[in-house]
């Protein structure tokens, strides 16, 4: 034999191995047929099984034949049978997650490719009889993360699919997975016989009933059936598992419309931030409130925003002191202490290392209520707090100035719904920002019933009128904290400060036009006529308020971690 031959037969026994781990139930035996029709993949059906048994001492009707004639020792499997040479060029292995047990070689995570197969605990759960019922660790929902996790840490993330998705459009996710494995796709992938196959394991007489009937992945609508609610403590510990493996899959099933592609963030820092829910901090995606919460029922909060600069929260007492007046306005009970509001906020700011350039929504709940309804007497669970604080510069271009219209929308009248409440329920103001939106506009400014100034959208507003500053009663507008703040500076700078009613037409004939708030700070209008620049004094004098620091809680609050009290200190 020739040295050339020798080369050429050893490239033909050198196989790809691909390695495919799941729970039970997951159409993984489907999968497995599906593979074992490509005329260049060669199939093994949890070749780790065996040694599962062995190591787990678990009972089977058939673990005495399996031991018998499986190879039981893992790391014999892995080298001999997983990774051995072959006649094809790849090696499709079936896993269970539960068989990925200690003591196995780290060749078997570090060599070949791997994917993982998820399916909604919910179906999973339901084809379980009643003879054979489940538990946690049966379902190997914690091995299937850990699989995953292990893998990412060896730089080799891998590829998750949803048994859903291979059900819905078996050929798209077949062509995807092969294409992520970078293996060509074969359209034999999509059928096979039904019955038994060559390539069953020991156990299929026990398991594979049902998937011997199939010759392909689709299978004919059956009406859905109640769930076990015997299993509702497993579907509670598996289901938040199962969403987090879901998470990491690239085309996601929705059972209402196609889903849409991921935005981007307009600050893509925020892909990863912590926030507070309840009563503890939990990641962004984590980060939910029940649908029995009265903010979902029917708007039933109230909120502030805050913003930090140089590890100072601006006018925090302020702000607290406006959402307890809406809270008892609103008659919540069960409400947070402000101590305890402030041990919130501070430390989500610290786990996120947010001391500068940041900003807070701050929204106390009524609560979750015990059966879905209107009233206030379901809510016996206490209030639910939400800190949420991003990295988030002033959402307005404060250098240039902003755009804005005049909405046909009217602000609500205190005989309507008091806008001293700041509430979440902001239809009325959403309805205003949709007009400015479709007016290309950076906000809409809204009128009172009689056609007077309110404010805008989402902001107090000023105007300047031959030298004397005006600004609307806090009637229909929210009285603002940075309005306030504005007003007080105003009059320290001794200019004329007016709060009284303004007509549109002094709105369009004003001198200087600006807003303020604490998403956008001072923010002036780009087309204020005759500018007089009252607004750039008012923007350093603010400036210089929010380089304040009043250590003793009376107005701004500071927060520090360790090192700034030490830099501070020193």
């Amino acid at each position: 034999m020739s040295l050339e031959c020798t080369k050429w037969e050893m490239a033909v026994c050198e196989v790809t191995v691909i390695h495919s781990w799941s729970s039970p139930c997951s159409l993984s035996t489907s999968l497995m047929y599906s593979f074992a029709q490509r005329d260049d993949v060669e199939v093994l059906d949890e070749p780790l099984y065996a040694n599962f048994l062995r190591v787990s001492g678990l009972h089977k009707p058939y673990r005495d034949q399996l031991l018998s004639k499986m190879e039981s020792d893992g790391n014999k499997v892995v080298k001999d049978i997983i990774s051995r040479p072959g006649s094809k060029k790849y090696r499709f292995c079936k896993h269970m997650s539960k068989q990925k047990v200690l003591g196995l070689t780290e060749d078997l995570m570090k060599n070949g490719k791997h994917f993982i197969l998820i399916r909604n605990p919910l179906d999973i759960l339901s084809s379980f009889d009643n003879d054979a019922l489940p538990t946690f660790s049966e379902l190997g929902f914690v091995e299937l993360v850990c699989i995953y996790s292990e893998l990412y840490e060896l730089g080799k993330p891998p590829v998750v699919i949803d048994a859903a998705e291979l059900q819905q459009d078996p050929e798209d996710t077949l062509r995807g997975l092969c294409n992520d494995l970078e293996i060509p796709y074969q359209p034999a992938m999509l059928k096979w016989e039904a019955g038994p196959k060559s390539i069953d394991g020991l156990w299929a007489p026990w398991r594979y009933k049902t998937v011997h009937k199939s010759t392909g992945f689709k299978q004919e609508r059956k009406d859905l059936q109640p769930f076990p609610f015997s299993l509702y403590a497993l579907l509670e510990q598996s289901l938040p598992l199962y969403n987090l493996l879901r998470r990491h899959v690239k085309k996601k099933r929705s059972l209402l419309s196609p889903p849409l592609p991921l935005p981007d963030l307009p600050v893509p820092a925020n892909e990863k931030l912590l926030a507070w829910v309840g009563d503890e901090i939990v990641t962004r995606e984590s980060a939910k409130v029940s649908v029995f919460d009265s903010v979902v029922q029917g708007g039933d909060s109230v909120w502030e925003g805050l913003r930090v600069y140089n590890g100072k929260i601006f006018k925090l007492e302020g702000h607290l002191d406006r959402m307890f007046d809406s809270a008892k306005a609103l008659a919540f009970e069960n409400v947070p202490t402000r101590d305890e509001i402030k041990e919130a906020i501070f430390q989500t700011l610290v786990r996120n290392g947010m001391f500068d350039n940041s900003h807070i929504r701050l929204s106390l709940t009524r609560g979750k209520k015990v059966t879905s309804g209107m009233s206030p007497a379901f809510n016996l669970y206490g209030c639910t707090l939400i800190v949420l604080a991003e990295w988030k510069p002033p959402v307005y271009d404060n250098t240039h100035g902003i755009v804005l219209v005049t909405a046909s929308t009217r602000r609500n009248s205190p005989n309507t719904l008091d806008s001293k409440i700041h509430h979440n329920n902001l239809l009325n103001n959403i309805l205003a920002k949709i007009e400015g939106n479709n007016a290309k506009a950076d906000d809409a400014i809204m009128l009172d019933k009689d056609g007077y100034l309110s404010e805008t959208n989402a902001t107090n507003i000023f105007i300047v009128k031959k030298g004397r500053v005006l600004t609307p009663h806090a009637d229909y507008c929210l009285p603002g904290i940075t309005r306030a703040t504005v007003m007080n500076l105003v009059v320290e700078q001794q200019l004329i400060l007016e709060e009284r009613r303004i007509s549109l037409s002094e709105v369009h004939t004003a001198d200087e036009i600006w807003t303020t708030g604490t998403m956008g700070e001072l923010s002036p209008d780009i087309r204020s006529e005759f500018r007089i620049n009252i607004i750039d004094e008012l923007k350093v004098q603010l400036s210089k308020v929010n380089k304040k620091c009043d250590k003793c809680g009376h107005g701004e609050a500071t927060f520090y971690t360790r090192q700034m009290r030490s830099a501070d200190e020193g």
